[in-house]
């Protein structure tokens, strides 16, 4: 990542400059994301997000790292035909639905899911080019995030977060206990996921084709999509361990990344 003075005039109204910064990266070329701050906050301006980051004991570096991660990440455009800019000869790559490359057959579900990162950058799942959680949405939380669909027609049952740290593992257990034949479950991990999660949690979540419920821990990284009555483990699902000697950010490992199309269930299935 490359950071140099964006040689802007002056900072906003009650504003100090940091530099001011640039971020840019093989992601984000040719647009350039600056950094700003005042003594309480960082603010990093992007054309399609704008993230208020209150003080902490991270450094500049770690701040960076992470936002760097997270907007390539979150670059998921609505689905537009592929284009020809004046002056360019190369058209842009198409993307479709949840910035998939390439589409879903008939009778699947695009999908992608995006943990936290570290945690300052909250996660996403997107179903069908449909935000169903997001920071913009204001329904993530620290802990797991978790949106229920319906597995026949794809819509939002719910959608809640369950703070694994210093919440009540009753309440998440009360969410995924009573679910329906064939309901489709998407979770993405931010910030810590697993210090409240007891044997029952894991066995739930294992029983919904999990492979790594079992084995998650303090501040994993985790991303999943399973379904009540799955007969085998999900072939949706992403895990990294919190390692000081692995983690990419202070105390954090990388954010994950999961995209797919799912099969819709038949109603004769139900």
């Amino acid at each position: 990542m490359d950071v140099r003075s964006c040689g802007l005039p002056a900072c906003p109204s009650l504003l100090v400059p940091c530099g001011p910064y640039c971020l840019s990266s093989g992601f984000l070329l040719p647009v350039i994301t600056c950094l700003w701050c005042d003594p309480n906050r960082f603010t990093l301006s992007h054309p399609v997000l704008s993230v208020a980051i209150p003080t902490s004991p991270f450094s500049i570096s770690l701040l960076l790292s992470v936002a760097e991660r997270a907007f390539s990440l979150w670059s998921v455009q609505p689905s537009p035909e592929a284009s020809h800019p004046a002056g360019h000869d190369k058209p842009r790559a198409r993307k479709y639905k949840c910035g998939l490359p390439q589409p879903c057959p008939e009778q699947h579900l695009a999908f992608r899911v995006v943990s936290g990162a570290a945690n300052v950058i909250g996660p996403k799942i997107c179903l069908e080019d449909k935000m169903l959680m997001s920071s913009v949405k204001d329904n993530v939380g620290r802990g797991l995030n978790i949106a229920l669909v319906n597995g026949v027609n794809g819509e939002l049952l719910e959608a809640r977060s369950f703070d694994m740290w210093a919440g009540d593992v009753n309440d998440l257990l009360k969410f995924i206990r009573p679910l329906h034949e064939g309901t489709l479950v998407f979770v993405a991990s931010y910030d810590d996921p697993a210090t409240k999660m007891n044997e029952e949690t894991r066995k739930i979540f294992s029983e919904l084709g999990s492979s790594n419920a079992k084995e998650l821990a303090f501040r994993d990284s985790w991303v999943f999509v399973g379904a009540k009555g799955v007969q085998d483990k999900s072939p949706f699902e992403q895990h990294v361990k919190n390692s000081k000697s692995t983690n990419k950010y202070e105390g954090w490992p990388e954010a994950l990344e999961l995209e797919g199309c799912i099969p819709q269930r038949t109603v004769g299935a139900q």
